[in-house]
């Protein structure tokens, strides 16, 4: 997105969600830029899609009726560049709770996540329980304690570097 070509879309968004809260907004961009894309995480409704990822046209589309209905869309990529800490709050989890944690940052539900992960629903919800009890998330609104969980995910892993090629 001209002029600058490098944070351009994700300042534009920023600004778009400022001026229009309720907005689902999804940012197509060909480079990872995570100073805006943090905060928009955490106000819900966003998703941040790299273009030379978005293959299938179905994903896409499940990507923005996920955003437009109120949650969220993250490539794994984008996940694994997110703002860290030098606490590691996911120390506790085991493996299946990280992986189902992995795939509730990337905006999908327990559906979503047990299909992928070829998981009973049931068997994801009892992840999900757990994570959010190990991270200790108390909130009553469950659509809170995921956006916390997923801020969670982002911080403590977000610094490490992805060894993977882009």
């Amino acid at each position: 997105m001209p002029p600058d070509l490098t944070d351009d879309g994700a300042r534009a968004a920023r600004r778009i969600r400022g001026a229009n809260p309720e907005l689902g907004i999804v940012l197509l961009s060909q480079h990872i830029e995570t100073r805006n894309a943090v905060e928009l995480v955490a106000q819900g409704r966003f998703g941040y899609l790299l273009k030379d990822r978005v293959l299938d046209v179905d994903d896409f589309l499940e990507a923005v009726v996920r955003v437009a209905s109120g949650g969220s869309a993250l490539d794994p990529h984008v996940v694994s560049r997110m703002i860290s800490t030098h606490r590691d709050p996911l120390a506790a989890l085991t493996a299946r709770e990280l992986e189902v944690l992995t795939q509730m940052a990337e905006g999908h539900t327990n559906l979503g996540i047990a299909r992928r992960l070829w998981l009973a629903e049931r068997t994801v919800e009892t992840h999900v329980a757990s994570v959010m009890s190990k991270l200790e998330l108390t909130t009553s609104e469950e659509h809170n304690r995921r956006v916390l969980a997923v801020l969670a995910y982002l911080t403590a892993r977000g610094g490490r570097r992805n060894n993977h090629a882009d």
